[in-house]
């Protein structure tokens, strides 16, 4: 087995980003808090930590919005992280005019937001996901695409290209493009939704399994047994990789006058779900208390984290958006705990430092005074 990387943070500078101007943040500890009102600026301070990785950061927010209303119009985030016993610089950011962000590694600039995984794995929990088990398939399916990029850094392209190819033969049925076009199209469609379909039934066999083995360590959160369900998943059980490349393609050929109708392809892996229940009441998460829920999505992070450890041999950076206010004190002790045996980085955020009395020893606490002055104040904890 690889021996397991963690990379910490030590420095963070976030250049007219969201409502921050120019703010540099010293970090020393692996469980950090930042505390502050409402509207301060603690979840920007998250927000920006998540673009240290691929994607679109954890509010998937259009670029050009990020940057501040009275700055530049561009933005960027750099960091000083430690991997390996070797400090690297990396940093992203947009610049006034342009559509996509760029990325630098130890000051060259390098493609693709990918190269940042080779550094830092990044998972989140934010408010926000809290409706993740009632709401729709689309949002279930962007949640197990994330957990999947984590433990194959591969996934984010393939899943940009499939989702690409869909487009382009919705496109094609639409003006009506010619037979031969179309089957060159729905041969590229149906090798990149199969190999979709497969990471993410793996990542899901994979997670199920952790999640089995760590059941009696997280007996505080609620044991969620999960399930990728959808028409090609059930049509194509048991079969090849290849065998369910030429089903697809069977599929997307005899329903191009009903996708023409419908302007839209209304088969494949881009409508399956991921399925979750309340494993101890033999219930789906959606019919799940709120309180249950809250609990069942921190079990199933906390378990992806020990598995992007196992599987990528690198422990993930955790951003986690007020997660302790919705928990009693001895859950919140209880996720301290497993939080710092995990042995990577944290950062939390909360609006009363009394959530974070349970943290470790060494845990840091940054208070952040004013949203104007973007002034931070900080404690190690005794």
């Amino acid at each position: 087995m690889t021996e397991t990387r963690s990379a910490q943070l030590t420095r963070m500078t976030f250049t007219d980003f969201r409502n921050y101007a120019d703010l540099k943040i010293e970090v020393t500890a692996k469980m950090v808090a930042f505390v502050g009102a409402n509207g301060a600026g603690k979840t920007n301070i998250l927000e920006a930590i998540s673009f240290l990785t691929a994607g679109r950061g954890m509010r998937r927010a259009i670029l050009a919005d990020v940057a501040r209303s009275d700055g530049s119009g561009g933005w960027s985030v750099a960091a000083k992280i430690m991997l390996d016993g070797m400090e690297t610089a990396i940093g992203t950011g947009l610049v006034s005019g342009s559509t996509g962000r760029k990325v630098r590694i130890d000051g060259e600039e390098v493609r693709g937001s990918e190269t940042l995984l080779e550094y830092m794995r990044v998972l989140w929990l934010v408010p926000s996901m809290d409706g993740l088990f009632t709401g729709p398939g689309s949002d279930r399916r962007r949640f197990l695409d994330r957990l999947t990029l984590a433990i194959d850094p591969t996934h984010g392209r393939r899943v940009s290209d499939f989702e690409n190819a869909l487009r382009q033969r919705n496109r094609l049925l639409d003006q009506n493009g010619s037979d031969s076009f179309l089957s060159a199209l729905e041969q590229q469609v149906a090798e990149l939704g199969t190999a979709v379909s497969i990471a993410r039934n793996e990542t899901v066999g994979l997670l199920s399994q952790m999640i089995s083995d760590k059941a009696t360590e997280y007996a505080a959160f609620p044991h969620a047994s999960l399930a990728l369900e959808g028409t090609f998943e059930a049509e194509t059980l048991g079969l090849t990789a290849s065998d369910r490349e030429d089903h697809y393609r069977r599929m997307l050929n005899d329903g191009r006058s009903r996708d023409r109708a419908a302007s839209r392809t209304l088969s494949g892996p881009h409508l399956s779900d991921l399925k979750v229940r309340h494993a101890a009441k033999d219930m789906p998460a959606a019919q799940s208390s709120t309180g249950e829920q809250k609990a069942l999505l921190i079990g199933l992070v906390l378990a992806h984290a020990e598995l992007t450890a196992k599987v990528a041999g690198m422990t993930p950076v955790l951003l986690l958006d007020e997660v302790a206010a919705h928990l009693d004190p001895d859950r919140r002790a209880t996720l301290f705990s497993r939080l710092n045996s995990l042995g990577g980085q944290v950062f939390m955020t909360g609006t009363d430092e009394a959530l974070f009395e349970a943290l470790p020893k060494s845990s840091e606490v940054f208070e952040i005074k004013d949203r104007d002055s973007q002034l931070l104040s900080r404690q190690s904890l005794p």
